[in-house]
This record gives C-alpha cells, structure tokens and sequence, in this order.
C-alpha cells in the first residue's frame, strides 16, 4: 500500500479494533509487534501506540525505541502508548490505586484544537487503565481531562517537535466513547492530513495489479471450500491471470446435504475454472473407528493433503498455491504474545506448499472478515455465497462427537437441512452469524405412536457474532424451534430429541469439538 498507518502492538485486547475502526475511516492501516516493527519507510503516515496489559512502571513493561518514530511521524498514543510517552520524556505516571473502568465524561480545555473537531463538551469516553499521567513532559500540554483524572489527553507544542503527538488515556475505537470515531477521524485526516481513499474499489485495483506482477504468466493451485474467504481471493485471481487460475473443490464427504454438487453449480456460473474431486470414501474409510476431535482434525488435513498432492500432479506448470488467509490469521501468527499454542489443526495446511514445490499467494492477507465480503460485493459475488455462515474445515466431523459412522452423518446431514432450510425461509439465516446442528453420543428413551423408542440426541447450535472471536447464542423465537424440533424428530429416524444450546463464547466455543 502507497499509504498506510502503523499501529504499535503491546498485546491489548482493543488493538484489532483500532485497525478496524481506522479502516472503516478509508484510511489503511497494520498491525505489528512492538518488537517486531516493519521498515520504517515514506509509506507510513502516522504511528498508533496502543494499549497493554503492562504498566509503564513494571520492571518487565513492553519498551520500544521511540527515537525512530519521534520527528519522523505524527504519533498517537492510546493508553499505554500515552503513558509511555509521557514516562520516556520525562512526565511521571504514577498508579491510579485503583483501576479507573467505565464511563467518564471529556472535560475539553483546549475547544480550538483541531483533533478535538465537532466532539462535544462532556462527551462520554470509555477508560480502561490502571496508570495515570499526572504530570506531561516538557514540550507537551494538557488539553483535556475528566472530573476522575486531571490529564485525559495532552499533545506536544507546536514547534517543539517537527510531527505532533498527541495522547489520550481513553479509548476512542470502543463504542462506548460515543465520539470516539470522531477524534480518530481528527486524527487522521485534520492533523496528520491522511486523504481516506482506501475502498473496496482502491483494494481491488491495486491487488489485482500486484498479482499481475507477483505471479505473472505462472499457473495458480487453489483449494475451494465453497465459503467467503477461498472464493473471493479465486476471484481476485481470475481477474489477475484468468484461465491460469486452476481450482479444486473437494467433497470430503463431510459436507452439508447437497453442498458439493451446490457449490459446484455456483463456481461454474462465475467463470472460474474448477475441478469437484469426490473424495469421501478415503476420508470416511480413514477417520473410521476415530473418535477423538485433534485427531479427526489431523486425518482430515493429511487426507486433504494426499487427494490434493493426487490431483495436482495431473496439472502441469503449477508454480503457486493460492490461499485464502486473511488478517487475522496473520495477526495471530505475529503477535506480541507469539503463535497461540493451541492452534486447531485446520488452520493449517500442514506443509502442502512444501510438499508440492509452490510458492504461496494470498491477495485477502491484509483483510479482516466483514472487509473480504465487501471485496466480493464490489466484486459481483452472489449473496448466497457472501453470506453463507462459517463451516468448519473438519466439516460434519467436528459436529458429530464420538466415533463417526455413514449413518450418523447421514443423520446429522438431515437434520441440519431442516434447520437451515427453516432458518432461510423463516427470514432469519442473514441475522443469525453461524448456525448448525451437534449429533450427540447420547440416545434416550422416547415415544412414537405406540412404540418405545431409544435414538439419538440433537442439539441446535446458533450464535450472534461480528468476527467469531466473542459469540453471544441468537434468541432464536421459541415457535421457530419447536417447528425445527418437530420436523426434526418426525423426519429423520433416529433423532428423538432436541436441545438448544444456550451457551456464549467465551467461556464455550462456537463448535462443540
């Protein structure tokens, strides 16, 4: 990117959002480290300290060379990055003695300045921090505070350094600061004098330029799961190289009811050229008499791993492996906290790249969620596709707990039908995030006409989410669950009762396994 703002990770919580909101401003901006910065370059046109779970006074706080950055960029310091500031030039931050959380209202001292536009007298801020700066650095003045604390926000003086500073003790990308948008918007484009032109339109262009030149005349593998991430990035593909763009998608036998020859249907309406492989039988035959989850997910990727490897030696000139990883997964493997441990072996793809001699390509690596389909919607990609739910890369696996057989998938295949099916008509798939149904290795005692009968259990999953991370269960209407347990129980023989699962993320997970 010609034009982006550097965000300086100390490992808060809130970090991701910043970006988010930054982005939603047109202004592109990154995520790194603090200890893992990018070449400082002409490209960057401000830098976002941002918080941390440290206190600037701890022994083992995350510290960071602010020589390179001072002079050289405008600065906004959010929190931590405040009171780091403040602490290295000389102010003193000192404890709070108690940790000051919640709502404050901003007591603005200086209404003229620009970073504090059309934001309100009072306006309520969220805080969220056990330090305060209690005296500014030399250089620096304070322009507003709250009736809790008497230095909210200070910037440094005009003349005293060659690109202003600005920091703030609240948080201004949480909702809770009303105005909070505003006064990165100040930021950005008042102070710094940032133009927002990064759009789907801006994206799209320049992406699909780039992979002109990355990949050139060279031929293109890439793994389709039908879902948003692997579709958009083949699309940007195809508009790049064309036919030079060859795609699988396979049926590992673990897919919803009809989903192969479904997503099979739409690849073939967008112009892409894709290869269905029906692979079932290997994956089915091999995850046979498994039960354990980790290990359902390790057979599932080394499965996926030699069908691929199988069909890719069929093609010549393959030089690259497409990817649909997006920034998230990048984040996440750059943290401050290093890649997490626990990593669920899906998300990898388990030395493919290696194993064929590609190299990798990901055109949507800079993207979070909610950004990738708004790329496929400027790009003309059918709603059915930009707003299908989240599916596990293990499929059904993960979904039907204990030992899979052909008959509980086909009874899990059944049923999540009918929720689904119920869902879309009811008007309510678009509201929900994800949904999907959980065979359980239980069976109980129910009563069907004159017969005793003893099948399976059922629980109906459905969550509200923005990107997956925090999940809160969709109050789903109790009339719309009693039809999907009644059409559940008296269509597919087997199941003989439905639960509903009322549990958030966290502490739960979204999938049960």
């Amino acid at each position: 990117m010609d034009s982006k703002v550097l965000i300086v990770d100390f490992g808060s919580q809130y970090t991701q959002l910043i970006a988010r909101r930054i982005r939603e401003l047109n202004c592109y901006s990154e995520i790194h480290p603090f200890n893992k910065l990018p070449e400082l370059d002409d490209t960057i046109k401000a830098v976002i300290l941002a918080g941390s779970p440290y206190s600037v006074n701890q022994s083992d706080r995350l510290d960071i060379d602010l020589k390179p950055l001072l002079n050289h960029y405008p600065i906004l310091g959010i929190c931590y990055g405040a009171q780091y500031i403040a602490k290295t030039l000389g102010g003193r931050v000192e404890s709070a003695g108690h940790r000051e959380y919640g709502k404050a209202s901003l007591k603005i001292e200086n209404t003229s300045d620009s970073f504090f536009t059309s934001v309100d007298q009072d306006s309520q801020v969220w805080m969220s921090h056990g330090d305060s700066v209690l005296d500014v650095p030399q250089g620096f003045e304070v322009i507003a505070k709250t009736d809790s604390i008497p230095i909210a926000a200070y910037k440094s003086k005009e003349g005293d350094y060659d690109k202003p500073i600005y920091c703030i003790q609240f948080h201004p990308e949480v909702s809770h600061s009303i105005q909070g948008k505003d006064i990165l918007e100040n930021f950005l484009t008042k102070v710094v004098g940032i133009k927002p032109t990064w759009t789907s339109e801006s994206f799209i262009n320049a992406t699909v330029a780039d992979l002109k030149q990355q990949v050139g005349s060279e031929k293109v593998l890439m793994g389709l799961s039908g879902g948003v991430d692997s579709t958009v990035g083949a699309v940007l593909l195809h508009e790049a190289i064309g036919e030079n763009l060859v795609c699988f998608f396979i049926d590992n036998g673990l897919l919803r009811k009809n989903e192969f020859e479904e997503v099979l249907e739409s690849y073939n309406d967008m112009g892409l050229n894709v290869t269905g492989v029906r692979a079932a039988d290997k994956f089915i035959s091999e995850l046979k008499g498994e039960s354990d989850p980790e290990t359902k997910r390790k057979i599932i990727g080394r499965v996926f791993i030699e069908v691929f490897e199988e069909e890719a030696k069929k093609i010549d000139g393959i030089k690259w492996l497409g990817q649909g990883t997006i920034y998230p997964d990048v984040i996440e493997s750059l943290s401050v906290h290093g890649p997490s441990a626990t990593i669920k072996s899906h998300h990898n793809v388990g030395g493919l790249p290696e194993k064929l001699g590609l190299k990798i390509v990901e055109p949507l690596r800079t993207l979070f969620k909610d950004e990738v389909r708004r790329i496929g919607k400027a790009l003309n990609i059918k709603q059915s596709i930009l707003g299908r739910h989240p599916f596990p890369g293990p499929g059904l696996s993960i979904r039907i707990l204990g030992e899979l057989t052909e008959e509980k998938i086909a009874l899990n295949q059944e049923a999540d039908h009918i929720f689904i099916s119920n869902l879309k008509k009811s008007g309510l798939y678009d509201k929900v995030w994800q949904a999907g149904t959980i065979l359980l290795p239980v069976k109980s005692v129910g009563v069907m006409g004159d017969e005793r009968t003893y099948e399976y259990t059922l629980a109906l999953r459905s969550v509200d989410s923005v990107d997956g991370m925090t999940a809160e269960w969709s109050k789903l209407p109790h009339e719309f669950l009693a039809t999907v347990s009644s059409e559940i129980i008296n269509n597919v023989k087997g199941i003989n009762r439905v639960v509903y699962d009322i549990s958030t993320k966290p502490p739960s997970t979204i999938e049960w396994e």
